[in-house]
């Protein structure tokens, strides 16, 4: 089905709409009986393909998660044109690998997400939630964002990382860079699609990819010598390790994935908490017993992560849709999460909501999101944090949201307490 002008999902100006627009355009488009396609923007100095499918429903979002064999993230999964090779070199990482080169990967990094090693990291959690709360308070009252929601998940990654804490903020601007390049306030660049603004915003993000990538170099190179402990050196040692190009991806995928989804669903947290006041009561009644379930349910309203791309690798029906080789699908779990077929009241922000099958860490899978249950803890932590220690914490006016099509997030929200 070719698309509506209502329905072009590839033009920017659709993604600074507000939600609701956006999400009025996604109920529509669920509605209909199969899959629209979308062509790509054409882009100076990158390569377009013809469009893309655009996989609306949970159903369809679910079943391409679970056949990687049909729907691959070869060559690219992060990017809907294919990524030229002078970015791959940095953006290339696991999630644009299928099995067996993913399974080798995620095999070796899986080492720092075991049960185990997130347990003896509660500890740590507590004191740099605590220490930032302690911070945020002597600074008083601001932007939520940077005083809060961004320190605490990329605190996390670098110490797992070993990167020293002087180079903790500069980690931050590279990866605001790499999730900002359509945003003119992280790019540099006005929204025009011209050559100049292009290769201003491409130079800037070249640039963000070798930074991080050298510095996890460096590291690497340190712990090969040196073994400390910290998660480069299980990385690079061992009988199976990471090459210093694979753990340069590894590292920008970390701190992308890692840092900036977590403090988006932090800043999306307290804002719904604040809209919410009945489900804020119902939390801080029996913080325990409901934290678990309310960081699902941000996680499923706001969906952090708006699409991933896969590629079909042969010809293959789907929900009576038939796809061909080479076709692209966008796996759109932002309009997953809101699915009639599948959630109760579905635009209701409900912390008790329960079952809650969302895919905001992806769908089921080899690519679900190795950092799930870290994210979850990180979220935990905080709030438990913020709202035992201020409790009239609240947002204050409107987020001002990053202009984006792959990352929900919120730049800067204003906060009292």
């Amino acid at each position: 089905m070719t698309i509506s002008a209502d329905m072009d999902l590839s033009q920017m100006p659709f993604w600074a709409l507000p939600q609701v627009h956006r999400q009025e355009t996604f109920r529509r488009m669920r509605a209909l009986d199969r899959p629209v396609f979308v062509p790509e923007q054409p882009l100076p100095f990158i390569k377009s393909g013809a469009g893309y499918y655009a996989l609306v429903r949970h159903a369809d979002v679910v079943e391409a998660s679970r056949t990687p064999e049909v729907f691959s993230s070869e060559p690219c999964s992060n990017s809907i044109p294919d990524m030229p090779r002078w970015l791959a070199v940095y953006f290339g990482s696991m999630i644009n690998m299928d099995d067996p080169k993913h399974a080798r990967l995620r095999r070796i990094v899986s080492r720092a997400f075991t049960p185990r090693v997130l347990a003896k990291m509660e500890e740590d959690l507590e004191l740099a939630a605590a220490e930032i709360v302690d911070q945020a308070v002597k600074e008083g009252p601001g932007d939520f964002v940077t005083q809060v929601a961004a320190r605490l998940p990329v605190r996390v990654i670098c110490d797992m990382m070993g990167v020293p804490p002087q180079l903790h903020d500069l980690v931050l601007r590279r990866t605001n860079v790499i999730l900002g390049n359509a945003d003119p306030e992280y790019s540099g660049v006005g929204p025009q699609l011209s050559r100049v603004n292009v290769a201003r915003g491409l130079a800037r993000l070249i640039h963000a990819g070798y930074s991080l990538n050298r510095l996890a170099a460096r590291l690497g190179d340190e712990r090969r010598k040196r073994p400390t402990g910290d998660l480069v050196s299980l990385l690079v040692n061992g009988e199976e390790r990471l090459s210093s190009q694979e753990l340069g991806s590894f590292f920008i995928l970390l701190v992308v994935a890692g840092s900036e989804t977590t403090r988006n669903a932090i800043t999306h947290g307290l804002k719904l908490l604040t809209d919410h006041p009945d489900q804020r009561r119902l939390l801080t009644e029996n913080f325990e017993g409901l934290i678990g379930k309310a960081c699902d349910e941000i996680i499923r309203y706001s969906t952090p992560v708006i699409q991933f791309r896969r590629t079909v690798t042969r010809e293959h029906v789907m929900n009576g849709m038939r796809y061909r080789e080479g076709d692209k699908v966008l796996l759109f779990y932002n309009s997953a999460n809101r699915d009639e077929a599948v959630f109760r009241d579905p635009d209701a922000f409900d912390i008790t909501r329960d079952p809650n099958p969302h895919v905001g860490f992806g769908g089921p899978g080899p690519h679900h999101c190795l950092g799930a249950h870290l994210a979850r803890r990180e979220m935990t932590v905080m709030f438990r944090e913020l709202f035992t220690r201020l409790p009239d914490l609240r947002a204050v006016g409107e987020p001002d949201h990053l202009l984006s099509n792959f990352i929900n997030g919120i730049k800067h929200l204003r906060y009292a307490y």
